[in-house]
C-alpha cells in the first residue's frame, strides 16, 4: 500500500482507501458546514450542535463519493475489468482499475455508471428534503445539502474534460466512430486541456476580481485536471506500445546473482561495487531463494556488514514478486506502477532464475520504439 494512503477495510471485496490530503477537503467541508451553512439556515443552535451537523454531512457526503466509485467498480468488474482499490483524496474519489475497458460500449457504461449513481443520490436526499420540516436543526437542513452536493458532483463528473466521467463517455463515443483506442484517448486529452485551461483561467478572473480562495481552488482544479489527462494519454499510449510483447524480450540474462552465505562486506567489495548493480537474485542449488538489494544493505550498520549474510537481510522467495518469462510487459509495467517495484525476476515453473526485468529496462525498449515510430 502506498505510504500516503490509509486503508479502511474492503467493501464487496474492494478496498476502500484514504489519501491524506482528503483529511484537508473533509476539515474545509465540515469547517463551511459548521461555520456558515447550517448557522445561516437555522440560526440560534448550540456550537456544537452545528459542529457534530457538521462531522455527520461531511462523512455522508464522502460515503456519495464511495457510492459513486463503487458504481464505476461493479460495472468494470461486470464487463471483465478488475477494480484495485477506491482512494478518497482531496478532489473526491477514484477507482483504481487494472486495464483499460475491452470495448467503447464497455467504457460508455462504466463512465456512466458513477454519475447515475450520484443523480439517484441527489434524488433520494431530495425527496427528503420535501418531506422533512424546517424545524429546529432538522435532517431539511442536512438533506438539502447532500441533495444539492450529489447533484453538482454529477454535474462536474459529466463535464467532458478527460479523465472525468464525462471526458470518458467522450472517449467511448470517439472509440466507437474510429475504432482506435489511442486516437480516441488523444481527442479526449485535448477537450480534457481545453476544459482544464478554462478552470486555470476561470481562477485567475476570480483573483483578480477579488475572490482569492475561490479563485485559487478553481485554478488548482484545472491544473488537476490539466495534469490527470496528460497522464492518462501517455498511459494508454505505453500500454499501446507494450501492447503484444512478453517479459522474454526485455529482461536482462547477465545479472550477477550470490550465494545465501556471503556476508555483506564481501557482497559490497566484490560484487555491488565492481558490478555498478542495485539488486542481486540469491542463488543456491540453482534455485531463486530471494532477492537482496543496495536499500536492504543500507539498512544494517556498516560495522555489522562483516557478521550479516545475505539470507538475514534478503527479501525472501515467499514474500518475493517474480514474473513469468511469457508474461505481459504491459501488465508487468502496470504491476510495476501499482506496487511500487523496481525489477522482478523472471522465472520458470521450477523457481530457475531466467533474467532481470528492471524498470529501465521497459524504458528504454519504450524509448527504442519511441525512437523507431513502431
Amino acid at each position: 500500500m502506498p505510504r500516503n494512503t490509509l486503508s479502511l477495510g474492503r467493501i464487496f471485496g474492494i478496498e476502500i482507501k484514504l489519501d491524506y490530503s482528503w483529511f484537508i477537503v473533509f476539515a474545509l467541508v465540515v469547517w463551511s458546514l459548521a461555520g456558515y451553512y447550517f448557522p445561516q439556515i437555522q440560526p440560534g443552535l448550540p456550537v456544537g450542535t452545528y459542529w457534530v451537523s457538521g462531522v455527520v454531512t461531511a462523512l455522508l457526503f464522502f460515503a456519495s463519493v464511495v457510492a459513486h466509485e463503487l458504481a464505476h467498480s461493479f460495472v468494470s468488474q461486470a464487463h471483465g475489468v478488475p477494480v484495485r482499490d477506491i482512494t478518497l483524496f482531496i478532489f473526491g474519489g477514484v477507482a483504481q482499475i487494472s486495464e483499460e475497458p475491452k470495448s467503447a460500449r464497455n467504457e460508455f457504461l462504466m463512465a456512466l455508471a458513477g454519475p447515475v449513481t450520484s443523480l439517484v443520490i441527489a434524488g433520494l436526499f431530495g425527496l427528503l428534503w420535501l418531506v422533512s420540516t424546517p424545524a429546529g436543526l432538522s435532517i431539511h437542513a442536512l438533506t438539502g445539502w447532500l441533495a444539492w452536493i450529489n447533484l453538482a458532483l454529477a454535474l462536474f463528473n459529466l463535464i467532458p474534460g478527460f479523465p472525468l466521467d464525462g471526458g470518458r463517455v467522450f472517449r467511448a463515443i470517439v472509440w466507437a466512430i474510429t475504432g482506435n483506442l489511442r486516437m480516441a484517448t488523444q481527442i479526449a486529452t485535448r477537450l480534457g486541456q481545453i476544459v482544464a485551461y478554462g478552470f486555470i483561467f476561470w481562477g485567475i478572473w476570480q483573483i483578480f476580481s477579488g475572490d482569492w480562495a475561490g479563485g485559487l481552488w478553481i485554478a488548482f482544479i484545472g491544473w488537476f485536471l490539466l495534469n490527470a489527462a496528460t497522464a492518462s494519454y501517455r498511459q494508454v499510449a505505453i500500454q499501446e506500445m507494450l501492447a503484444g510483447h512478453v517479459a522474454r524480450e526485455v529482461m536482462m540474462t547477465d545479472c550477477p546473482h550470490v550465494p545465501r552465505d556471503l556476508t555483506l562486506d564481501v557482497l559490497v567489495d566484490q560484487v555491488v561495487l565492481p558490478s555498478g548493480r542495485r539488486c542481486f537474485p540469491v542463488i543456491g542449488d540453482d534455485q531463486l531463494y530471494g532477492l537482496v538489494t543496495l536499500h536492504l544493505i543500507k539498512e544494517i550498520p556498516r560495522e555489522r556488514w562483516r557478521s550479516t549474510r545475505v539470507e538475514e537481510v534478503m527479501i525472501p522467495m515467499g514474500k518475493l514478486k517474480t514474473i513469468r518469462p511469457d508474461d505481459d510487459l504491459a501488465g508487468v509495467f502496470e504491476r510495476m506502477t501499482t506496487e511500487d517495484i523496481n525489477q522482478y525476476p523472471v522465472v520458470d515453473a521450477n523457481r530457475r532464475l531466467l533474467g532481470m526485468v528492471a524498470r529501465d529496462n521497459l524504458l528504454a525498449f519504450l524509448r527504442a520504439r519511441a525512437e523507431l515510430g513502431i
